[in-house]
């Protein structure tokens, strides 16, 4: 007998032994586990709203009365609220970093500890100024002529500085065993560029002006006498730049924006700008042969733009964005006015969150591993990391069964899919290896200089990616991170801790409200991997077109009417849904639920789900879905998202998922004349 089935009878002998008549003894009992909960907040449905009318407001109706957007935020509903719970944790974690008697100068506990007091210290930071910043601005202000700018630009790069073009290093999109320095658009103060150009939407003309007004009224505080032409210089710049960038949908296309520009090249895309002193002053010189580059086009106009725009405007619009980025780390006098643009005008927030709060989000932020490994040891226990791993596991069998049966897929690009499927890497909860922060350091004196420190670090860390071989088990993102996400280089999809729980994720309930929800989320991303964008990239993260030309043309046909779906769609008076700008992600939502319907009935293992509460296991799929969405959104901050964000809002996901589901239209019953009735002809089916 082996030593392992040895051991699992000698932990089964009590058990096997009190079964056996005239023994003396009696085994404990075996523990009798608690009846799964379904899972389904009932509370807050709305009887007067038929289900088959409305099923989002059915399910949702009651939260959507009774619930305020709390102080301080543009949007609450399942994200804000699991974000909430996760920050009162993650603060319980820090303050008990900052009273652990026992903590050492240079562990990670320690620099916890630092960070949050020199944010929480607010008479520290009144009495500092601008303190470490000083230098900075100094180092803008002696920029003598515009062959200085190049270097000046990678400085504050690695400060966190937003400039007119931003580097990082990240995969090859060719070659994805290494990293590649790349080059993007960036540099607006606005939230996207439409803000700039649009002139037939009044609520965007505000924005612009409001943000005028807080530039001159941030530099007016630095002690500039000429802060509103200053401020007028800098938006004019700002505009001429977003003109210099791509469309959104332009800017989305991976093929497009991977362009391979050899280093010796870079002067000739973008002539007359010093692109050998920027390299220098990066830190790269000697560790490439070439830049991948989103946008040459802009790149261009940036040079140009370098060469005809006066030089005491550039400093003004330097001394705007470091201002700007670190406000938020200096004296009421520049976080107030700052707030009341970024916070109050352009998301409608009354009032700013609680600085606590703001404080934890620092250290997530700036050490973000260190505090993730006390935030899973507090939060995340073994067992719901097991559970979601095998939830996972049915999703990928129901994608696997999916793609063999697929009419819209050929043969060759289905053998392709399912090597790609074969190959995803799967990272829940947590990662194995946590990053060693032993060359970052803090003051608990010194905020704003502790920000500079952070940046920096993050900056060499990554720098020095360069030329090293890729760590797959690598994690860019934190546990304590409210997400989910694929990664088409990696060919990964990532769960982090913080997202696996109540109502997406609910360890003591019953499958199908899970399946419904998270699986939902696990599909949706998976799904990425084979829609449009995923098409690009092969099983091993390459850029790399793996379908045929039939095939897109397929997808695309059968995709199309998602775009009058959801076009639509009219989330706030006036403001109608963008179906094509959210047409990636909306087919996302129809596969993960179409995915994660298959993979609960999988679950199953061909025996009937419970019935609890009185509820199928079906209607609790359903139902799990609407509620994990349920949100309250500001008007204001509705507008922005429908300028820039790939996503629809909330009950639009809901509904416009649901309608194509034949499975849902069975599972109540819908007929002709309900409002969410779809003919089966109309409905799109992907998955």
């Amino acid at each position: 007998m082996s030593d392992l089935i040895g051991s699992n009878l000698r932990a089964h002998l009590p058990v096997l032994l009190a079964c056996v008549p005239g023994l003396c003894w009696a085994a404990d009992p075996l523990p009798v586990p608690a009846p799964l909960l379904s899972g389904i907040e009932t509370q807050y449905f709305d009887p007067s709203v038929r289900p088959q009318d409305n099923f989002y407001r059915y399910v949702n109706g009651k939260w959507l009365e009774t619930t305020d957007i709390p102080a301080g935020m543009a949007a609450y509903g399942t994200g804000p609220e699991l974000y909430v719970e996760a920050q009162a944790q993650l603060r319980a974690v820090i303050e008990a970093a900052v009273r652990d008697p026992t903590a050492t100068a240079g562990t990670d506990t320690a620099k916890i500890a630092d960070l949050y007091n020199s944010f929480m210290d607010e008479a520290a930071i009144e009495q500092q100024g601008i303190g470490s910043l000083t230098s900075e601005f100094a180092r803008i202000a002696a920029i003598a002529r515009k062959q200085d700018i190049p270097a000046l630009i990678a400085h504050l790069q690695q400060i966190g500085v937003s400039v007119p073009y931003n580097q990082s290093v990240q995969l090859d999109p060719a070659d994805s065993t290494r990293y590649a320095f790349s080059l993007a658009q960036d540099g607006l103060g606005l939230p996207a560029r439409d803000y700039y150009l649009k002139d037939d939407d009044p609520t965007l003309r505000l924005m612009r002006r409001k943000y005028q007004e807080c530039i001159a009224a941030e530099l007016q505080q630095l002690g500039d006498s000429n802060s509103d032409q200053l401020a007028a210089d800098v938006v004019t710049l700002e505009t001429a730049l977003a003109r210099a960038q791509w469309n959104r949908s332009d800017s989305r296309d991976p093929n497009k924006t991977h362009n391979r520009i050899e280093i010796g090249a870079l002067g000739r895309m973008a002539s007359g700008y010093d692109w050998a002193s920027y390299l220098a002053a990066a830190g790269v010189t000697g560790k490439l042969r070439f830049v991948i580059v989103s946008q040459p086009s802009y790149l261009q106009g940036f040079a140009q733009l370098v060469a005809k725009t006066p030089l005491a405007t550039w400093r003004a619009y330097f001394r705007w964005h470091l201002l700007s980025d670190y406000s938020q780390y200096l004296p009421h006098r520049f976080s107030d006015v700052h707030y009341e643009f970024y916070g109050a005008t352009l998301q409608n927030i009354p009032q700013d969150v609680p600085r606590w709060r703001r404080g934890v989000a620092l250290v997530d932020q700036f050490i973000g591993q260190g505090l993730g490994q006390l935030y899973v040891a507090s939060e995340f226990p073994p067992s719901a990391k097991m559970r979601a791993e095998s939830l996972v596991e049915n999703l990928l069998h129901a994608f696997r069964d999916d793609i063999a049966t697929l009419d819209w897929m050929g043969a060759d690009t289905r053998r392709q899919a399912l090597a790609k499927l074969a190959k995803m890497i799967i990272k829940i909860g947590y990662p194995a290896h946590w990053r060693d922060y032993s060359a970052l350091s803090f003051r608990r004196d010194d905020l704003a200089g502790n920000v500079m420190r952070a940046y920096s670090f993050e900056n060499r860390r990554t720098i020095d990616l360069l030329g090293k071989p890729l760590d797959r088990n690598d994690w860019d993102s934190t546990p304590q991170s409210v997400n989910a996400f694929y990664n088409p280089q990696r060919n990964e999809i990532v769960f982090p801790a913080a997202i696996l729980r109540a109502p997406f994720f609910n360890e003591a309930a019953d499958d199908a409200v899970n399946y419904g929800a998270i699986g939902m989320v696990i599909g949706h991303e998976i799904s990425h991997a084979f829609d449009e964008q995923g098409s690009r990239y092969d099983g091993d993260g390459n850029l790399h077109d793996w379908w045929t030309a039939d095939d897109r043309a397929r997808f695309e046909a059968r995709t199309r009417p998602l775009i009058a779906e959801y076009s639509a769609f009219v989330p706030i008076p006036r403001h109608h849904l963008d179906g094509e700008r959210t047409l990636d992600e909306n087919i996302a939502d129809n596969a993960g639920l179409a995915i994660a319907y298959r993979a609960y009935r999988l679950s199953l293992g061909g025996k009937p789900a419970p019935v609890i509460d009185s509820l199928s296991g079906d209607q609790r799929f359903f139902m799990g879905f609407a509620q994990a969405w349920r949100e309250k959104v500001l008007d204001s901050y509705a507008v922005q998202m429908l300028q820039s964000d790939p996503h629809a809002p909330s009950a639009d996901r809901v509904l416009g998922a649901l309608i194509n589901q034949s499975a849902f239209d069975e599972t109540f019953d819908l007929k002709a004349g309900d409002h969410m009735y779809l003919p089966t002809d109309q409905r799109v089916t992907i998955w």
